[in-house]
């Protein structure tokens, strides 16, 4: 069963991918300078949920929805908010092994290593949520490699956040980001393979998400609360320029 990419929804999942990484990599700068306890967390989830929500989650389901086949197709809305929960968590305890005390390879490693694996699960748990007169399996040797990937990327990510400190770096981070998350998804996605199976009746797409502006809806969204979250970080950054002068 063979499908076909929407090249502008996979151009607006690259975009949104770079917005997010971006947006977390602003973020991270806080990490280290938060002191212990409720301010440091609130730190870390924030760079988290950028990284984890808006540059891989919104990415993987925008790509998701650009890869169209000839058949109806939904996506199981528990199911698709645990993976987007996945994503966050995942990558908020990356930033939080690798941002505690000073920065080293040592925690590099381990941190990427969880944020990867928790990417990765992130996408197939998103793969697990479609809806649809097939059923997927799976090529184990390029997906392993789509692990890999992500586990490279996490890695990357991490040493990036705690590295690039001036605006055009971290911007060509983030370009560089977005096209390292973009690869281990559609590495995923060419793990998958699909047999048809009978039709769902439709109690099977009850509380289903589905729509031919989903993608599109979900991109500006996704684009609305970056720029907002950027909007408030460097609101508060130049209050505390003006405190401390």
């Amino acid at each position: 069963m063979l499908g076909q990419y929407n090249l502008v929804l996979v151009t607006l999942s690259y975009l949104v991918s770079v917005l997010g990484s971006f947006t977390a990599l602003q973020l991270a700068i806080a990490i280290p300078q938060a002191s212990p306890g409720r301010e440091r967390r609130n730190a870390i989830l924030a760079a988290g949920t950028a990284m984890g929500g808006g540059a891989i989650w919104a990415m993987h389901f925008i790509a998701m929805l650009a890869f169209e086949m000839d058949m109806p197709v939904a996506y199981d809305t528990f199911i698709t908010l645990v993976s987007a929960l996945i994503g966050i968590a995942s990558c908020s305890v990356g930033l939080a092994i690798a941002g505690t005390g000073v920065f080293s390879f040592d925690k590099l490693l381990p941190a990427g290593i969880f944020m990867g694996c928790g990417v990765a699960g992130m996408h197939y748990a998103g793969m697990a949520a479609m809806l649809m007169p097939a059923e997927v399996y799976y090529d184990l040797n390029i997906l392993m490699i789509s692990v890999i990937i992500a586990v490279i990327a996490s890695c990357v990510a991490l040493w990036m956040a705690f590295h690039m400190r001036g605006p055009l770096q971290r911007f060509g981070s983030a370009l560089i980001m977005g096209v390292a998350v973009c690869g281990m998804h559609y590495t995923g996605m060419a793990a998958a393979k699909y047999r048809h199976v009978e039709i769902p009746n439709e109690a099977t797409f009850a509380g289903s998400m589905s729509g031919e502006y989903l993608g599109l809806s979900i991109f500006v969204i996704s684009v609305g609360l970056l720029m907002f979250a950027l909007t408030i970080t460097q609101a508060r950054r130049r209050r505390r320029a003006q405190l401390a002068i």
